[in-house]
């Protein structure tokens, strides 16, 4: 690998905010808000909407409802089907 073109890896915890879930991994996005990790050690955390907990190929089903589907979406935005 070349040096000095590559972004500088962290650890950081990945936070479901649907489910709660949480996992410790590398990233190069960083974040402001930290939380202790069961090691005892303090990491950036990162909010993702989906993870390996919530989404439904991994899981086999659907987990969350908060945003519905496409249809209800568009009903909703255009206020159609009432």
């Amino acid at each position: 690998m070349k040096k000095g073109i590559h972004p500088e890896s962290y650890q950081v915890i990945f936070q479901d905010v649907n489910s709660g879930y949480r996992f410790l991994s590398h990233s190069t996005k960083k974040s402001e808000e930290t939380a202790e990790w069961e090691d005892g050690n303090t990491y950036p955390v990162i909010k993702v909407e989906v993870s390996s907990d919530t989404h439904p190929f991994y899981t086999g089903r659907q987990k969350f409802n908060e945003k519905g589907g496409r249809v209800e979406q568009f009903n909703k935005r255009y206020n159609m089907g009432k």
